[in-house]
Formats: structure tokens, C-alpha cells, sequence
């Protein structure tokens, strides 16, 4: 599989210097989602160039707290109108995962995460891949453990597919939202 990043994708201003931007705001809703009753909720937030978290999680208030850490200066909003079309795609997505997402990113992290990111928004659903495949993809020298570390490092769960990765044995590799969400995904997309 030849998966190929835009040179746009390589030009995004740092990570560094918009997660401290102070006077940013961020607004997020919360829903629930579920595959085979596993998934649970599910939080989206945008800036104002896009979708910049999905998590998942057991409760509402331990996703605010998540989202918190990770924008810590950013003004955060709870706010349906304004992330309501985004979380109901996210959602409908769970339950028809062939349909794909589609979502305007603000994907933040370093040039590597980026790259590591955009080679996993190429892996069609129901396919999954192993670490040594997906670093192959991003470069010959990239290494499988560089490659784990940017899939745990991912704020964006779904819209950014980590939970389609494997270990390079085949196995269920660890997941930042838990092994049982990553095999309902897994099992959802593959019988979609």
C-alpha cells in the first residue's frame, strides 16, 4: 500500500506555539456512543480550524478534565451548537463506520506525530495494519516504537484511526482509550 502526506500536511504552524496561545477558545460537547455497549462517551472539540479532540471515555466529567490538560490555555466552551454537527457525524460514524469520517482537522503535535497521523487517516476501515507496516510507510529508518509512541500520543481517536494498528506480532497492540474499545472498533468496522 502506497500512502502518500501532502506537503500541506508538513507546513502546519508547531504544535508548541498554539497550545499556549492564551485567548484561545475551544468548544466541545459530549455524547454517547456505543459498539456492543463498549465505547461509552465521547467528546469533540474544535478550534476554530477544526476538530482538534475526540476522546473517549466512561463519563462526561472525566473527558472535560482530559480536554482540560490538554488545552491548558485555552478558554474552554461547552457549546452543542457549536460541535453538534461534528459529534453527530462522529457518532453515526461509530454505528456505519463504512460511510467514513469526515471532518475538518486541527491536527497538533510534532512534524513525526503529524506524519505518523495522516499515513493512519489512509487506512480504509475494516483494514488494520501492524507497527512495522506503518513504519514502513512513514519512513525506512522510522522505528516501530516511534510509530506506538505517536499512535498513543493522538487526541484525535477515530477521525485519526490509531485503533487500527496491531502489533507487529498481529496482536491487539495497547490503545490510549482502553483494549476493549479498540476490539469493539475493530469487530465493528470489520463487519461493516
Amino acid at each position: 500500500m502506497n500512502l502518500m502526506i501532502s506537503g500541506s500536511a508538513l507546513r502546519l504552524e508547531p504544535a508548541a506555539a498554539r497550545a499556549h496561545a492564551t485567548g484561545e477558545t475551544i468548544c466541545h460537547a459530549t455524547g454517547e456512543c456505543a459498539v456492543g455497549e463498549v465505547l461509552g462517551a465521547v467528546l469533540v472539540a474544535r478550534s476554530v480550524d477544526g476538530v482538534c479532540a475526540i476522546l473517549l471515555g466512561a463519563g462526561h466529567d472525566g473527558l472535560q478534565a482530559d480536554l482540560a490538560v490538554r488545552f491548558p490555555e485555552a478558554r474552554l466552551v461547552a457549546s452543542e451548537a457549536a460541535v453538534g454537527d461534528d459529534l453527530a457525524k462522529v457518532i453515526r460514524f461509530v454505528d456505519k463506520p463504512a460511510e467514513g469520517l469526515h471532518l475538518q482537522l486541527d491536527m497538533r503535535g510534532t512534524p513525526f506525530q503529524r506524519r505518523v497521523w495522516e499515513k493512519l487517516r489512509a487506512i480504509p476501515a475494516g483494514r488494520t495494519v501492524t507497527t512495522t507496516e506503518l513504519a514502513r510507510w512513514v519512513g525506512p529508518l522510522t522505528s516501530a516504537r516511534a510509530v506506538a509512541g505517536a499512535c498513543a500520543a493522538n487526541p484525535i481517536a477515530l477521525a485519526v484511526p490509531c485503533h487500527r494498528v496491531l502489533r507487529s506480532d498481529g496482536g491487539l497492540a495497547d490503545y490510549r482509550w482502553g483494549i476493549a474499545r479498540k476490539r469493539a472498533l475493530i469487530r465493528k468496522e470489520a463487519t461493516a
